[in-house]
């Protein structure tokens, strides 16, 4: 039997592929367990810089597989708690998401959890949970209007309708638009170009970036400056 979700080294970097082809990469449990244990492996390995996920075949994850709901755990998928958003979070590693083609629903919020995407030409997007009737639980609601602002994130998910990968790159919900054959070289190449960078100072960085997400702008200036006076404390005591 096929492993849902296939891990790699490549160098410095983890290539995490989504490996239901027949399905679309569409989500059942054993897909969320799979890639559950590749971020935790991804995280927990030193020489692992950053994280490539992507799907094998011409969809990136069609979203959940609607002949397991009722069957399948998709909550809990390794009964420990963790749940899609806990599972991304808990990576600290940068995670490129190289959306080979549709994202759609679930799909699409994993691609959210990203902390960004490379799109190759085949590549869209929908938010279709209002059209299948299925309410939104991996973010869908904050996460897009983080990545478009709130009257595209709006219109995308009030509407139902695919947002091609030329009109995601123009929105800014994609950084790059490639070939399909380039898409993976690509991802790969930004991930040995994050690994060559300070990986002590990386991670705060990140963090701080993140930082205003969760806070006020004047909170999260604050933050950088206490963070930048403990970097110069530390040469200071050197």
């Amino acid at each position: 039997m096929e492993q849902a979700v296939l891990y790699e080294t490549r160098g410095n970097a983890a290539l995490i592929t989504r490996n239901r082809p027949e399905r679309r990469n569409s989500i059942n449990q054993a897909l969320l367990a799979g890639l559950y244990e590749g971020l935790e492996n991804a995280q927990k390995d030193d020489s692992i810089r950053a994280v490539v996920l992507t799907g094998n075949g011409k969809s990136f994850c069609a979203g959940i597989d609607l002949s397991v709901i009722g069957t399948d755990n998709l909550f809990d998928p390794r009964g420990d708690g963790v749940d899609l958003p806990e599972a991304f979070a808990a990576c600290k590693k940068p995670v490129i998401g190289a959306v080979n083609g549709h994202a759609i629903t679930g799909g699409f919020e994993i691609a959210l959890q990203c902390d960004f995407l490379i799109a190759s030409e085949q590549a869209s997007f929908a938010d279709t949970h209002l059209k299948v009737g299925i309410h939104p639980g991996w973010g869908m609601t904050q996460l897009l209007r983080q990545a478009v602002g709130v009257r595209m994130a709006k219109q995308i998910s009030l509407t139902a309708q695919f947002v091609p990968a030329a009109e995601a790159l123009r929105i800014g919900l994609v950084n790059e638009v490639v070939s399909a054959e380039q898409l993976v070289p690509r991802a790969l190449e930004i991930a040995g170009q994050i690994a060559a960078l300070n990986q002590g100072l990386l991670p705060q960085v990140k963090a701080l970036i993140e930082f205003q997400d969760t806070a006020t702008f004047e909170g999260s200036l604050a933050q950088e400056r206490r963070e930048f006076r403990k970097f110069v404390d530390m040469f200071i005591k050197k």
